[in-house]
């Protein structure tokens, strides 16, 4: 049973404003996203990926949507939690509100692992990780607020995706990824398959 550790918990009054707490994960994750772009596009259409992998403009509008249930989610968690008379409810509140720090962390840093810093089995690892940390979250906020765990359910479900294609991808390129990048002719330019989508024209 994880514990509630303030040290590694977000404050409450974050989860107790709506905007806040809608907000934070969105902005976050755009900040990330805006760091570690320019790595991220010249790296993903040069992998091998697994079979239904979406086109890269779907992933903008599917994490916005998802980091914003996200933090709606929190917000009705902490809110309904907090509130209750129940102490067992308000404890599984607060271990909710560390677990759902530790999943954001686990979330922000896959990015700079798989694109960045091109360490497929680190960014791998963490991603079953953070699924696992989110399922066990989900279980805690269904004891609390079952609004709560059906609103990170698409998140959950969409994380199973996630790291079925970052294990994929990790394994049809070998693991290595430190030469993958698309290449640079005119032929490339603008183009928007994949380096086995490329190999199969040829």
């Amino acid at each position: 049973m994880t514990a509630y550790i303030p040290s590694l918990t977000l404050p409450g009054q974050i989860f107790a404003q709506p905007a806040a707490s809608i907000l934070l994960p969105v902005a976050l994750a755009n900040q990330v996203y805006v760091a570690s772009a320019k790595e991220t596009q010249k790296t993903y259409l040069a992998l091998k990926q697994p079979p239904y992998r979406p086109p890269p403009k779907v992933f903008g509008p599917v994490w916005t949507t998802l980091y914003a249930l996200m933090g709606y989610s929190a917000y009705r968690a902490w809110n309904t939690g907090m509130s209750s008379l129940n102490p067992n409810t308000i404890e599984l509140t607060k271990q909710g509100a560390t677990l759902y720090t530790i999943q954001l962390g686990l979330n922000l840093i896959w990015m700079p692992l798989f694109f960045g810093l091109k360490r497929p089995i680190e960014a791998t690892v963490d991603i079953v990780a953070l699924t696992g940390v989110t399922g066990y979250l989900t279980y805690i906020w269904s004891q609390v607020d079952p609004v709560a765990a059906w609103g990170i359910a698409p998140y959950l479900g969409w994380l199973g995706f996630a790291t079925y294609l970052s294990a994929g991808t990790g394994y049809l390129n070998d693991w290595n990824m430190a030469d993958k990048e698309v290449r640079k002719t005119p032929a490339a330019k603008g183009s928007s398959k994949y380096v086995n989508e490329e190999d199969k024209d040829l």
